[in-house]
């Protein structure tokens, strides 16, 4: 069993894995101002609320698209386990097949994501990663990483509306009562939801027209069971599915 860490804009994810399941799952808030030794303790309470014996830990390892604490976090983790933090960057053996302009700017997030998805679901397939930034990850039938898309995820857009528009004010993200919304608030949730749900949709349609096939697709990140309820096309909601992705590059780098 080790310990997988995503680092995110918004979100730390953290669980422990192993080969056969995903023990548990947790978020803390990502903080740049945090020092190693707060990381540290968060890490220590979250292990020690699901009762994980740290010396039942093999290691743990690290994807991040938050460089400026990433290696902040890595000893963090490093202080409380005892071994050493794999994170994934270059030369990390990863096994995927990367078929962009320039590889090496392909996010660990969205690497860890499509070698999850490869080893668990039929190909061709996209990945939706829904988070502080939405993204769609292709890869073909033959199991090479195309390319994808990136856009504004849920909060950003929801933010950009409510700060540019003084009469609009904050709103949860629960589910809209209707499509056609009855008052400001009302609006404001169909819009925000529904609007997400049918770009998912239609980029997917868009996507089985260029491959020319049909594929499946996944949906994963914080905001997946906010969106994908509503969405028309059948996805996969897997929330695990970058920390199964971690722990199968850590297997690919166990010395």
């Amino acid at each position: 069993m080790i310990l997988a860490i995503d680092i995110g804009n918004t979100n730390i994810v953290l669980g422990c894995v192993d080969n056969q399941k995903t023990y548990f799952i947790e978020r803390l808030a990502t903080n740049k101002t945090k020092m190693e030794l707060e990381y540290a303790i968060d890490i220590k309470m979250v292990l020690d609320i699901h009762e994980i014996d740290v010396e039942t830990l093999d290691g743990a390892i690290i994807c991040s698209v938050v460089p400026q604490i990433t290696y902040v976090v890595k000893e963090a983790a490093e202080k409380i386990l005892k071994r050493e933090t794999l994170v994934i960057g270059p030369g990390v053996k990863t096994g995927l097949n990367i078929l962009i302009d320039n590889p090496s700017q392909l996010g660990s997030d969205l690497v860890a994501g499509a070698v999850a998805a490869i080893a668990q679901y039929p190909t061709p397939l996209a990945v939706c990663d829904l988070g502080t930034a939405t993204t769609v990850c292709v890869i073909d039938a033959k199991k090479n990483y195309l390319g994808g898309m990136i856009y504004p995820g849920i909060n950003v857009s929801l933010n950009a509306l409510t700060s540019n528009a003084s009469q609009l004010q904050g709103i949860g993200l629960e589910a809209p009562k209707k499509i056609i919304g009855k008052n400001t608030i009302d609006c404001m949730k169909s819009g925000v939801i529904y609007s997400n749900a049918a770009a998912l949709d239609g980029i997917i349609d868009r996507l089985e027209e260029e491959l020319g096939q049909s594929i499946t697709v996944i949906a994963t990140g914080g905001l997946a069971n906010k969106v994908v309820p509503y969405c028309k096309r059948k996805m996969i909601i897997d929330e695990e599915l970058l920390l199964k992705g971690l722990q199968i590059i850590y297997e690919k780098n166990r010395k």
